[in-house]
C-alpha cells in the first residue's frame, strides 16, 4: 500500500524496529550519512548500511546487500532508499525476495515502476518523504510552525 497520510505514516514506524538503508554513505556531506547518523543515534531503530564499496559506518558494519543483511539479521521492518531512481528496481526485488515490510523512497527518489512492483507485491510503500524529517516530525523534533503533523493534540507522543 502506497502511504501517504500523516497517520499511516506515524503507524509504519511505530510497529517498525530495524531499517537497512541502501545508499548509505560514510561521507558527512551526503543527505545519506546525515540521514543514517540522525537515526542511529534517535535510540528508536536499529539501522545499518547497505552499501557494498563500505565495511562499515561509524562502527555499524555495513553490508553489501540486502541478502546479506536479512542473512545476518533477518528481514528488515524498513528499506531506506537513497539510490538513483534509475536503478532502484534491483533493490525494490531484493527487498521482496528478502521479505522487507516496507520500502521508503527517500527525496527524488521517484520511479513510477519500481513504486508499482514494491506496491503489487504488498510492501508498504513511501515516496518522495525523508525517513529522518519524518521521525523527527512525530518525535518532537521539528517546530511544529508552519507543519501539518497530522496530530491533533497539545502534547507530542513518542513513537513508542
Amino acid at each position: 500500500m502506497i502511504l501517504t497520510e500523516p497517520g499511516a505514516i506515524r503507524e509504519l514506524l511505530a510497529r517498525s524496529k530495524t531499517i537497512a538503508m541502501v545508499g548509505a554513505s560514510r561521507d558527512p556531506l551526503r543527505p545519506s550519512y546525515t540521514v543514517f547518523s540522525f537515526v542511529r543515534t534517535g535510540g528508536l531503530f536499529s539501522i545499518a548500511p547497505i552499501n557494498p564499496k563500505l565495511e562499515e559506518i561509524d562502527g555499524i558494519r555495513a553490508y553489501p546487500s540486502l541478502a546479506e543483511y536479512a542473512r545476518a539479521n533477518g528481514a528488515p521492518d524498513i528499506v531506506d532508499v537513497f539510490r538513483n531512481p534509475a536503478s532502484v528496481l534491483p533493490v525494490v526485488d531484493e527487498s521482496i525476495a528478502v521479505g522487507a515490510k516496507a520500502i521508503w523512497f527517500q527525496y527524488g527518489v521517484i520511479n513510477d515502476e519500481a513504486i508499482a512492483r514494491a506496491d503489487a507485491a504488498g510492501l508498504d510503500v513511501v515516496v518522495d518523504r525523508c525517513i529522518k524529517v519524518e521521525i523527527a516530525r512525530f518525535n518532537g523534533g521539528l517546530a511544529t510552525a508552519g507543519l501539518n503533523s497530522g496530530v491533533i493534540t497539545s502534547r507530542r507522543a513518542p513513537l513508542r
